[in-house]
């Protein structure tokens, strides 16, 4: 699994998704983006926060330039706005950094501190980076399942329908 043409696929897949929930949670006011339901992070808003924290986190440990620690779900944007343009830019830098991704570099082992429970791992390069693409899509789809209950249709969200341009 450790093929760089994944991960750039990954990439931009993460950025078109993120573009459409986005256009999506532009379509509800910010106290329903911000209402507490029941999802682990409680909101929509608090959810995408936390994925561009997450995002941050794991881009900075792994090109060794690291994100300034907060708590885990602490707020970065309280703005929404400000939140969808945090997050333009930490997908376009995605995709730039995954264009850098060779073989031998994600077959490496990777140390480093977990912020949940302090612990230290030593994992492949590429798992790490997986876990990356794989954390969006899973908080994603909760993002989905929220705004499906607010009545707004995200479309397909799979991978096969994401445009190849």
């Amino acid at each position: 699994m450790n093929h760089p043409d994944y991960y750039r696929t990954m990439a931009r897949y993460n950025q078109w998704m993120n573009e459409n929930i986005y256009a999506c949670c532009a379509q509800i006011s910010d106290g329903d983006r911000k209402a507490d339901r029941g999802a682990f992070f409680k909101s929509i808003h608090a959810t995408l926060d936390h994925l561009l924290y997450g995002d941050r986190v794991w881009m900075g440990r792994l090109s060794h330039q690291p994100y300034p620690n907060l708590s885990l779900g602490q707020d970065l944007y309280a703005d929404f706005d400000q939140l969808r343009q945090a997050r333009t830019r930490m997908d376009a830098a995605l995709i730039d950094w995954a264009a850098t991704f060779t073989p031998a570099w994600l077959a490496q082992p990777f140390e480093y501190t977990s912020n949940v429970d302090r612990q230290v791992r030593l994992l492949p390069t590429w798992l790490l980076i997986t876990h990356l693409f794989n954390h969006q899509t899973h908080h994603r789809g909760q993002v989905t399942t929220l705004l499906c209950q607010l009545g707004i249709d995200p479309g397909p969200t799979d991978l096969p329908w994401m445009p190849l341009a």
